[in-house]
């Protein structure tokens, strides 16, 4: 039995099968990660940074994020754990002199080597383009593959000389077991970072706000001496100025003082009624409500 034209189908031609799977390009999924922006999908350029869980970005595209977080971006997950600029460390990365960029290919008429990476690793030499792995430092920034920290062992960075732990070092496109690694270490720093926080705000306001000193209940009024100086009494202890005399005296040889004990003036009966009415705690000063005058206020209008 045959179609039209005389052809004989066969099986596969009439059957549909269940569709294949579709493998990802390796090349290609390692470009994506190492020459593209994890963000943006834009090819990298400088200024590089990266998040705490050794994803590449550029700059622009995360503060353009950070202004506007509300906006549709396709790879958005991408960047949900960044919250602002403290997130993000700019990377001090090294060039690749044998990489030309898209200058060499212009016209499309030469060939492209996927494979050469822009940076490279200033110890070793090796190129950033996926096949290995790469590390960066969190307190300068500084790049290095793996190969380098693990044979050159060192508490010093080899390029810019800054000091560093083996916890300020974070593998950049890790595994999906490292990144969950990463980010157990990021949620601890940053539990940390909040408790700091409020230790120090705790201790700012226990600072700024003074010991007031609470006035015991049935405390004396002030007393003003002879002089007119005032003072309080403690306790019913009479405290002794001492009055010094000349230079040239005779009372520095003596070693006598003179003591002058302080006392409400309107006790003092050698004083003249004159001389009591000065002060405010005389009778005369105090006034009753009648005798007080109201409050006044002149407007703009009452001239």
């Amino acid at each position: 039995m045959g179609c039209d034209g005389g052809t004989i189908p066969k099986r596969h031609e009439l059957v549909k099968g269940p569709k294949k799977v579709e493998k990802v390009d390796k090349n290609a999924e390692l470009a994506a990660k190492w020459k593209y922006c994890a963000l943006s999908q834009e090819k990298l350029r400088r200024p590089i940074v990266a998040c705490d869980l050794g994803r590449l970005y550029n700059k622009d595209a995360v503060i353009e994020y950070l202004l506007d977080k509300t906006a549709e971006r396709p790879n958005a997950e991408a960047v949900v754990h960044i919250r602002g600029m403290k997130d993000i460390k700019e990377l001090n990365l090294t060039d690749n002199p044998e990489w030309e960029g898209e200058r060499r290919n212009t016209k499309g008429d030469r060939y492209e080597d996927i494979h050469c990476g822009m940076f490279i690793c200033p110890v070793v030499g090796l190129e950033m383009n996926g096949k290995h792995r790469f590390c960066y430092l969190q307190t300068c920034g500084c790049v290095f593959s793996e190969r380098a920290l693990k044979e050159v062992k060192t508490e010093i960075c080899h390029k810019c000389g800054d000091p560093f732990k083996d916890e300020d070092i974070v593998v950049l496109n890790g595994t999906k077991e490292e990144v969950e690694k990463l980010r157990e270490k990021m949620e601890e720093r940053r539990v940390k970072a909040k408790t700091k926080k409020s230790k120090k705000s705790k201790a700012a306001e226990t600072a700024s706000t003074p010991s007031e000193a609470k006035e015991p209940e049935g405390a004396q009024p002030p007393l003003v001496d002879v002089a007119g100086s005032s003072s309080q009494q403690n306790g019913g202890e009479s405290s002794q100025s001492a009055v010094a005399g000349p230079s040239g005296s005779s009372s520095s040889s003596k070693g006598t003082k003179l003591s002058a004990t302080k006392r409400s003036v309107q006790l003092m009966e050698e004083k003249s009624e004159v001389f009591k009415s000065i002060f405010t705690s005389h009778s005369s000063a105090k006034r009753t409500k009648d005798q007080t005058s109201n409050w006044v206020t002149h407007t703009p209008y009452h001239f």
